[in-house]
């Protein structure tokens, strides 16, 4: 029987896997995972990579054992001389360089099939009537759901090769630090821990459209992670909607799901996308570069409880509820004027389902510099946005639990608050909680001038 690879990447599943089900009509496979730091735009981060070794073992287990881990070019050449290996099958990753792969495994005579992956429709499929790529969502969301994407098709059991050449471990995505614990056991990476997932959330998906800018409630999906490793296809969430008794072209959630296909699709035709401005006007932008800011930022030390609520929680949990993404994006780069790079950065070693298109068109899009983006001088208020989506302060309590006894009044302005008042919760500025580094209408006012200075 004829032996072919399939090249397990950001494709962590059996079932609606295109380029495993062709490697199973070709011959009898043997699965490899490999990592793709080398080719891909930016490398794993560490948050992820946490997600990623758990991932491997669920898959792992689903294989019998028999997911061979590959390190090197050279372990690639082994195993294919070993087992007489006529193909390479891959879904393949947006924004990751498969050439010099297919340049080194055609040397070898191995042929090379390369699938989209994770994605809705074919990127090709969706342009404008003049050919041209779209840079506006909403066309681009009219012209995608009048096409209902594929259903997904049923999990693929192949005939496994038995290898398991190497191990997870030997990978060393996990470091000897209490923080990669503490984080994934809130969470059941793999496919079925996304299964599960999506099961709860159809559940109680009728409340995900009033509910989903509240960050204290639980109407948000929680399946970026296991969308981000391919644990769970963006066409089998699809169709489950559809099987729930909703509409997916009228529905909220779905209309989400589109944002994230956006991004693929922009990353695709604008491959520079998540390191350069597609709005080329923000290259003479006049960013300031304040390390002291940027790590109050990073560190939830700001002085603004909403946007300090949302890095810790980002810091404790691999992930931030997307209305507070909106929100401490904006702060970085707009009241501090720090580059959306920097932002990036951060959230990509910090987040469990960082993935160079999502990351880089939500920074690019808070900015302003981005596709679609929103107005640069659209200037969140943490405060009036923190009483507006915490009402009852439940997020930022759990998050600023130094504020725990503050009134609801004082909460999201603490510095406004009498003495008396301060005294009663217990709470000392600059002792317990830093005041705010930086003033919100001064700043927005200089964040505009610069703006207008371009």
């Amino acid at each position: 029987m004829t032996t072919v690879i399939h090249w397990f990447q950001r494709d962590l599943r059996l079932t609606d896997n295109q380029a495993l089900a062709a490697a199973k009509q070709r011959g009898a496979v043997l699965p490899v995972y490999g990592l793709i730091d080398a080719w891909q735009p930016v490398p794993t981060g560490s948050a992820s990579r946490v997600w990623l070794h758990h991932s491997l073992m669920q898959l792992a287990n689903q294989l019998g054992g028999n997911l061979s881990i590959l390190t090197t070019m050279d372990d690639w050449a082994d195993l294919m001389r070993r087992y007489a290996v006529t193909a390479v099958y891959w879904n393949a990753v947006p924004g990751v360089d498969y050439q010099p792969v297919h340049e080194y495994l055609t040397a070898l005579g191995v042929q090379c099939y390369g699938y989209t992956e994770g994605l809705l429709w074919e990127p090709g499929s969706v342009v404008k009537p003049d050919g041209q790529p779209y840079k506006v969502f909403t066309p681009y969301y009219r012209r995608c759901i009048g096409t209902a994407p594929n259903r997904p098709t049923a999990s693929v059991h192949p005939s496994v090769v038995g290898c398991g050449l190497g191990n997870i471990a030997g990978l060393d995505l996990v470091p000897q630090l209490d923080w990669p614990a503490r984080v994934i056991q809130q969470w059941h990476p793999g496919e079925r821990g996304a299964t599960e997932r999506l099961a709860g959330f159809l559940s109680n998906i009728q409340s995900y459209s009033e509910g989903r800018n509240t960050p204290s409630e639980p109407h948000v999906s929680r399946l970026s992670p296991h969308l981000a490793f391919g644990e769970i296809s963006p066409r089998t969430i699809w169709h489950a909607v559809a099987d729930h008794g909703l509409d997916p072209t009228q529905d909220a959630f779905c209309r989400q799901l589109v944002w994230r296909e956006f991004s693929h699709y922009l990353l695709r035709d604008f491959p520079t996308f998540y390191k350069e401005n597609l709005n080329k006007r923000f290259d003479r932008f006049p960013w300031r570069d304040t390390d002291p800011m940027l790590a109050a930022w990073q560190s939830g030390r700001t002085g603004y409880p909403i946007v300090d609520a949302g890095m810790r929680e980002l810091w404790q949990t691999g992930t931030m509820h997307n209305r507070v993404r909106m929100i401490v994006g904006s702060f970085l780069v707009k009241n501090l004027r720090i580059h959306w790079r920097r932002g990036f950065e951060w959230f990509w070693d910090c987040l469990l389902d960082a993935n160079t298109a999502n990351n880089s068109f939500g920074w690019q899009w808070i900015a302003g510099s981005g596709a679609d983006a929103a107005p640069y001088f659209r200037i969140f208020n943490p405060i009036l946005q923190g009483k507006k989506f915490d009402t009852n302060g439940q997020y930022t309590r759990q998050y600023v639990p130094e504020l725990a006894a503050m009134p609801d009044r004082y909460l999201f302005d603490p510095w406004e608050a009498p003495k008396s008042v301060l005294d009663q919760a217990g709470v000392t500025l600059g002792v317990h909680y830093p005041r705010p580094i930086v003033s919100i209408s001064d700043s927005r006012q200089l964040a505009l001038a610069a703006f207008a200075s371009i």
